[in-house]
């Protein structure tokens, strides 16, 4: 497995976020993780990024514990992820958004980079490649010089996940990808996201638009009250009667 949860249980002072709640992540595929609001989506992203540690548990990443690593440290073993909110550099262009996410790739020391070196010459001529390449990858080519707040909404949702794309995943989260988007701008983004999958990226996302879930999702994980409730193929979560009950309040 790509990612294993293993029992997770967060509290909040006397609220449970997670009680137990275990899933699997596979390789190169596309997992969602549902729920109503307060189901303990965002916590459960939380602990396995490292913003968060479990009071009880573990994140495994292939086969190596993530729990108590620190941010940075999740992302260097190539887990990136996006946020609710666009998390982007607004004064400065689209193209140096992806620059800047670029550069955790570089190899240059700051003494280099301070003598100008030729070869950082070199690496940033390289790299600038690289970001154009992603830039035309998720349709902003023609925005490169744009400055990013410039950009309209859906189109800085999209920069978010290139700048995610510049730092190389192998395991993308993304938060509610198309939230505030309007349909066509939602459909852009699923075809975006079955894309960067068949890079070879495996990809959990958590996401309130039932559409976009079940047309791209291999897998749907659903929590309701901190806990897993069903889990399974998106024909399988459609017709679930516990799921039916979480989203309509049935008995």
């Amino acid at each position: 497995m790509s990612l294993a949860v293993e029992e997770l249980a967060v509290r909040f002072g006397g609220v449970a976020a997670l009680v137990d709640v275990s899933f699997e992540v596979e390789p190169e595929r596309i997992t969602s993780l549902i729920g109503p609001n307060g189901a303990g989506k965002t916590t459960a992203f939380n602990v396995i990024t490292g913003f968060l540690r479990p009071a009880r548990g573990r994140v495994l990443y292939e086969g190596k514990a993530l729990t108590g690593l620190r941010p940075f440290q999740v992302a260097e073993r190539g887990i990136v992820r996006t946020f609710q909110k666009t998390n982007l550099f607004h004064r400065v262009s689209v193209l140096d958004n992806v620059m800047i996410g670029l550069h955790l790739r570089g190899r240059m020391g700051f003494l280099s980079i301070l003598l100008g070196d030729r070869r950082v010459r070199e690496e940033e001529t390289a790299l600038r490649g690289v970001a154009e390449e992603i830039l035309a990858f998720v349709g902003l080519a023609h925005r490169r010089d744009e400055v990013a707040s410039a950009l309209p909404y859906g189109e800085q949702r999209l920069l978010e996940l290139a700048v995610g794309l510049a730092a190389r995943p192998r395991l993308l989260l993304l938060d509610e990808p198309v939230s505030g988007m309007n349909p066509a701008e939602k459909t852009t983004v699923m075809g975006l996201i079955r894309r960067i999958r068949e890079q070879g990226v495996t990809i959990l996302l958590v996401e309130h638009d039932m559409r976009l879930v079940m047309g791209i999702s291999d897998q749907v994980i659903v929590l309701h009250h901190g806990r897993v409730i069903a889990q399974g193929p998106p024909g399988e979560i459609q017709s679930h009667p516990e799921v039916i009950r979480a989203y309509l309040g049935g008995r």
